[in-house]
């Protein structure tokens, strides 16, 4: 969840196998962008786990694990708005069929390999129900996706905000790149948050409350996820702090120096994600239901996403700041992970519906069911990412080398 799709090459080694690609690529990497990148796809895979196979040491990080999916975000914004920014100082243009050739090489394969085995066996779907097939297919589910009448799949919604950004994030870059100052983005950036908060708030108001205050918290809650939390236009805070990031670090490094050193970048981030979690916790008339969990507050909602895509992202500003030290203190296996997220994040609610029909539910819990539940996740990741995402990586750098 993306990145849950990495931005560039040089975070996709080729090398036969994944462990000799950690040990050759390790120094060619960026330490920080692929920590975060594996606590998020770990924390999605979390909140997606059955309660009954979570160690009681995550149980309490299970409720939060949700902002796997704004680390993401930020990510991307970070990672594509870099490439971006890079392209358009060198040749003073974007190459857009060159760009949206290479996301097509880098998302499309494994998402319709995945896609078609979700359409043609039903048995693998981790829900009953599923939205139409199309839906998923030209990138829209993510806007009027119910889960009460679908919930196969649901974590596309988050690739389709990615994609709809990477439609669009060249052509603005094309067009403003020069014509637009640094005090203007940041004023169209304080908008943009603004217009998110003021239109979350609205949504509440007028689609989500009116059903918690009569007590219909289960459609309260489907809303909520199609109202709010799933369309585009209402999660744009982590790509767009991303980009920001980028921006400032590519333009401004010198203001990035002064005004947010690790030292100050670091604990503001992190406070700043506390704060937001906070404001999740606020649940108000919601206090005691399970339905609702945390990440349903209205004040977190309003405000909560903008305040952890803040935060997010200076703490990644700290994490590039501080690369030589990471790369002396590596996290072991975070580059396995990381390479390997986008496939993770594909299969891995099918693979746990699989795992519950071969061994049965009763059979995964505790323990056993959080080994069996890990091991075969990245079982079928390792496939696709070898047959599949590795195959396309590998053509795309042939079709598009510089020599073609």
């Amino acid at each position: 969840m993306n990145t849950i799709v990495n931005s560039d090459s040089a975070y996709f080694p080729s090398a036969p196998s994944l462990a000799s690609q950690a040990t050759e690529k390790v120094q060619s990497r960026a330490v920080g962008p692929d920590v975060l990148r594996s606590l998020a796809i770990l924390l999605v895979m979390l909140v997606h786990l059955p309660v009954e196979a979570t160690p009681s040491l995550l149980v309490g990080i299970r409720t939060y694990a949700w902002l796997g999916v704004d680390i993401f975000f930020v990510l991307s914004g970070f990672l594509i708005g870099t490439q971006l920014f890079k392209e358009v100082s060198r040749t003073g243009s974007v190459g857009l069929k060159s760009f949206y050739l290479r996301r097509a090489f880098r998302i499309f394969p494994a998402f319709f390999v995945v896609l078609g085995l979700y359409a043609i066996f039903p048995i693998l779907r981790d829900a009953p129900t599923m939205q139409p097939v199309w839906s998923f297919a030209t990138f829209t589910v993510n806007f009027d996706f119910d889960p009460r009448v679908g919930r196969a799949f649901t974590q596309a919604w988050s690739l389709c905000v990615e994609e709809h950004f990477y439609l669009v994030l060249p052509l603005l870059v094309l067009l403003l790149h020069r014509r637009i100052s640094t005090g203007w983005m940041l004023l169209i950036a304080a908008a943009m948050v603004v217009a998110g908060m003021i239109l979350r708030y609205a949504i509440w108001e007028s689609q989500v409350g009116v059903l918690v205050d009569a007590d219909k918290l289960r459609d309260a809650f489907a809303v909520y996820l199609r109202d709010v939390y799933y369309p585009t236009y209402t999660r744009l805070d982590g790509l767009m702090f991303g980009v920001i990031l980028a921006a400032a670090r590519f333009f401004k490094p010198e203001l990035c120096k002064r005004y947010a050193p690790p030292r100050v970048a670091l604990p503001v981030g992190v406070a700043l994600v506390a704060a937001a979690l906070v404001l999740f916790s606020i649940r108000g008339p919601l206090a005691g239901t399970n339905l609702f969990l945390v990440f349903q507050a209205q004040l977190g909602a309003v405000a909560g996403f903008p305040l952890i895509s803040i935060g997010i992202t200076l703490i990644l500003g700290a994490m590039l700041d501080l690369e030589h030290v990471l790369k002396r203190l590596p996290v072991p296996g975070a580059v396995i992970v990381a390479t390997l997220s986008y496939s993770l994040y594909l299969t891995h609610k099918s693979v746990f519906h699989v795992d519950r029909l071969i061994f049965g539910e009763e059979n995964l819990q505790g323990g056993f069911g959080f080994v069996i539940y890990l091991a075969t996740s990245f079982a079928a990741a390792t496939v696709l990412w070898f047959c599949v995402e590795r195959t396309f990586l590998l053509i795309r750098d042939r079709v598009l080398s510089p020599s073609k």
